[in-house]
Parts: C-alpha cells; sequence; structure tokens
C-alpha cells in the first residue's frame, strides 16, 4: 500500500503577520510526505544538495517514509523566499533559486517500481510523464498536481500528461486558466474530456471542492483562530488525501469524501507554525480527534 511521491525538497525563508524564518525545511514533497504518511508508507523522489545534511533528514527519520529515491546532488538545494500580507490570502515572492531542482531528473529506485498509489508533485510534466513510463504496471491511482506556470509555458505536455492521470488537484484559478471557463462546473467537464475522472479543486480559507463524473462533495477550511503560515497547506492537503485513499485501497464517493476531510485536517495542522514544525510533531491521535470535530462541525440532518 506505499505511496509514491515525486515533488520537491527545498529550504524557505517566510515572513508572515506572525512572524518569520530565515531557513526552514520546506518543499511539496515534504509536507506531502510527513502528511501522507500517517496513513501509508511513503516512497519520497527528490532531489537535494550537499547543504542539506543529516540533521535535516532526520525529520523523515522514524516515520514510514522511504528516502531511497531521495537523490543528493553537487550544489545547494532549492531555495524560496516569501512574504505574506496581512491578510494571509496574498503572497509575494521574494526569492527563487532552483539550485539542484534546475537539473533534477526523477529515477526511481527497482523498489519502488511496483508501486500501486502515485502522486505527481508540481513539476515539469514532461519529468512527471517520465516518472510514470518507469513504473512497468500502470498505477492503480495516479493523483497530479500543477501551476499556472506549466498551464501557461508546456500547455501540450501538460495535456499528454493529463491523459494518464485519475486526480487532478489544482486550485480554482488554475481550473479556469487550464480550461478557458469560468464555471467551476463546465471547468470539470472538460477536464474529464483530458482524462482525469476527479477533479479536486483546493480553495484556501474557502475549503476544497471535489467534483467526478458522477457527484461533488465539498469541505470547509477547518476553523483556526491563528494561522501562522499557509506555505504547504495544499501539499499537506494533497498528502492527507492521497494518504487516505492509499490505506483505503480503494476510490469511490465514500472513501473520496473521507479523503476530503482528512485533507483539510492535514492542512489546517500545517499552517499552526512555520513550514514543516507542526507535521513534524502530530500523531495520529491529534488526527482523529480533530476528524471527528469536523465532522460534528459539518453533519446535519433533514
Amino acid at each position: 500500500m506505499s505511496l509514491l511521491v515525486v515533488g520537491s525538497v527545498a529550504f524557505d525563508a517566510i515572513e508572515t503577520p506572525h512572524g518569520k524564518v530565515d531557513c526552514t525545511l520546506g518543499g511539496a514533497g515534504s509536507y506531502f510526505a510527513l502528511a501522507a504518511c500517517h496513513f501509508t508508507p511513503v516512497r519520497l523522489v527528490a532531489v537535494v544538495g550537499e547543504d542539506f545534511t543529516e540533521k535535516h533528514k532526520s525529520v523523515f527519520r522514524g516515520r514510514p517514509i522511504d528516502l531511497a529515491g531521495l537523490e543528493h546532488a553537487p550544489g545547494k538545494t532549492f531555495f524560496w523566499s516569501g512574504r505574506y500580507s496581512r491578510n494571509m490570502n496574498e503572497r509575494t515572492t521574494l526569492i527563487t533559486e532552483l539550485n539542484v531542482f534546475a537539473g533534477f531528473r526523477p529515477v526511481l529506485p527497482d523498489a519502488y517500481l511496483d508501486s500501486a498509489t502515485v502522486f505527481l508533485g508540481n513539476i515539469d510534466p514532461t519529468l512527471q510523464r517520465s516518472v510514470l513510463e518507469q513504473i512497468p504496471r500502470k498505477p492503480r491511482v495516479t493523483g497530479l498536481d500543477t501551476m499556472n506556470y506549466w498551464i501557461e509555458g508546456t500547455p501540450a505536455e501538460l495535456r499528454r500528461t493529463l491523459k494518464h492521470v485519475h486526480i487532478l488537484m489544482i486550485n480554482d484559478e488554475e481550473t479556469r486558466q487550464l480550461t478557458g471557463e469560468h464555471n467551476l462546473l463546465r471547468a470539470a467537464k472538460y477536464i474529464f474530456r483530458m482524462g482525469p475522472r476527479v477533479l479536486v479543486i483546493k480553495r484556501g480559507e474557502h475549503g476544497a471542492l471535489l467534483i467526478s463524473d458522477k457527484f461533488m462533495f465539498s469541505v470547509p477550511a477547518y476553523p483556526l483562530e491563528e494561522v501562522r503560515d499557509p506555505t504547504g497547506a495544499g501539499d499537506s492537503f494533497a498528502g492527507g488525501f492521497m494518504g487516505y485513499l492509499a490505506k483505503a485501497g480503494r476510490v469511490n464517493p465514500q472513501t473520496l469524501r473521507c479523503a476530503m476531510v482528512y485533507g483539510s485536517v492535514l492542512g489546517s495542522f500545517a499552517v499552526e507554525r512555520f513550514g514543516v514544525e507542526r507535521l513534524a510533531t502530530l500523531t495520529r491521535r491529534e488526527i482523529e480527534s480533530r476528524a471527528r470535530l469536523f465532522s460534528k462541525l459539518t453533519f446535519f440532518k433533514l
């Protein structure tokens, strides 16, 4: 039931109205793996530089996260710096240094070639497809994340890759950009013609919306008194979502609904501290407790 994720492991410098950190562990792959590992073993494929030490790697140790796919390359680790506005909905990127990530060409270890559940993080769609081409048997479930950079810059390659994907997980603006449709329901139908059968639209503080060719389901964002750092919330959501599906071993309306809830729960924990600090101390008991509160928050009878 292992879950393969291909993404970034990075160092971040983050400033929000609640403080700042000059260098903390980040990257979509880090958030995803630390969220998903509470449900199923995770196989992490990423690249880091010579500045990524055993101390940094220790965040993943003691958890069911296989690091055989974590490549060490000469140079520095991917670095990102950003500043959030007071309402936390807007951020300004100050520095982006791809470093070793610029030459990243994911190669799967032999032990990863039987992965039945795969999540392709936000990288070049050509590289995303190359990962799938390395797996002899078609994965049971494949999820994919992308962004405006790839939607604008490599639309043909992205469409080719989407033909092999079951679940597309992007935000509402990216959904509109990809399809040219403002209405999300019409946009979903457009995306289904590209290949995916499930669209998960991440909507930040407004929660998330799942649309499939059979049903729809919406979850709110879990209410918190204080959000310290929104970085990685979407990646943590994806980790909780895909981790639960991998554990369930099947994809149907019920498991997709539960995956949405657990995704929202993991995203809510991620924003409580800077970087992956909160995910690094999170327990399964805390996750289940918040999931039960989430159920009470959204339950009603007619």
